[in-house]
């Protein structure tokens, strides 16, 4: 059975965020992930998700400024320094909170600057995994549709496979999301099927729209659930939706995995 995380920027929103935790372990869930859980501190955020019996499946490296757009670092020519003093941040966060995963995100680059950028991602990704060797965390990258972050260095799955296998790091893994995936290419189980052993984190939502995994969408999602059981996947999968209503209402799709 897979193990669903609620994502707690995008699921129980009708609340505030330190109360999610709790309305997310009432709802059957086991594990939590938050992309930016920065203005909290990590002890209070470790005290949350113990208080609730759950498991932090995974937070972000710190993007960079994201009000003023910027979408991470990784890729983005001219920011290494910067870019590893946020790796740093998110070091303390991962031996604190002893977190096994940790989303890389790329950055927006202009794409007459392509070139630079691959040398300047594949660089940071090999410093960054360097630095967390002696963690037992694995660091992921994930590819983002152009849809909905145009401009974003890394769109398609096949290419966060290559970065990963350029790379060469044991700690290294890919975050397949499968909403962006499936806007960007499809073929979801035949890259399940010929990379899962590369594949530390999966994301959801269903298409079109970014709502709930139910039937209402173009993605047969029991299928690729009972898919990821038969390949033996044992790592999270994160409810990266929005809800069309209430949350718990919306999770009647996850009844037959115990949510809701």
């Amino acid at each position: 059975m897979p193990r669903f995380a609620a994502n707690l920027g995008f699921l129980f929103c009708e609340l505030p965020l330190e109360e999610r935790f709790a309305a997310a372990a009432k709802a059957g869930f086991k594990g939590v992930e938050i992309a930016f859980p920065y203005h909290l501190t990590a002890e209070r955020v470790g005290d949350l998700v113990a208080m609730n019996g759950l498991e932090l499946a995974l937070i972000n490296a710190p993007p960079g400024d994201w009000a003023a757009g910027e979408r991470g670092l990784a890729a983005v020519p001219g920011r290494r320094q910067e870019f590893m003093e946020n790796m740093e941040v998110a070091y303390d966060w991962a031996e604190f909170l002893d977190l096994k995963r940790v989303h890389v995100m790329a950055g927006i680059v202009p794409e007459a600057d392509w070139e630079e950028a691959l040398e300047t991602y594949l660089e940071n990704l090999a410093r960054a995994a360097d630095l967390f060797s002696d963690l037992d965390t694995v660091l992921t990258v994930e590819a983002i549709n152009t849809q909905d972050m145009p401009d974003y260095f890394l769109s398609r799955p096949e290419d966060a496979a290559r970065v990963v296998e350029m790379v060469g790091a044991r700690n290294l893994r890919i975050q397949y999301d499968l909403y962006h995936a499936q806007i960007m290419q499809g073929g979801l189980s035949d890259f399940l099927d010929s990379h899962i052993e590369h594949i530390a984190h999966v994301q959801i939502a269903g298409v079109p729209g970014r709502h709930e995994p139910d039937r209402l969408g173009e993605v047969n999602w029991p299928y690729l659930f009972g898919l990821l059981d038969s390949h033996g996947y044992g790592g999270w999968v994160g409810c990266e939706y929005h809800p069309r209503g209430d949350t718990r209402t919306g999770l009647a799709w996850g009844r037959d995995w115990g949510l809701g």
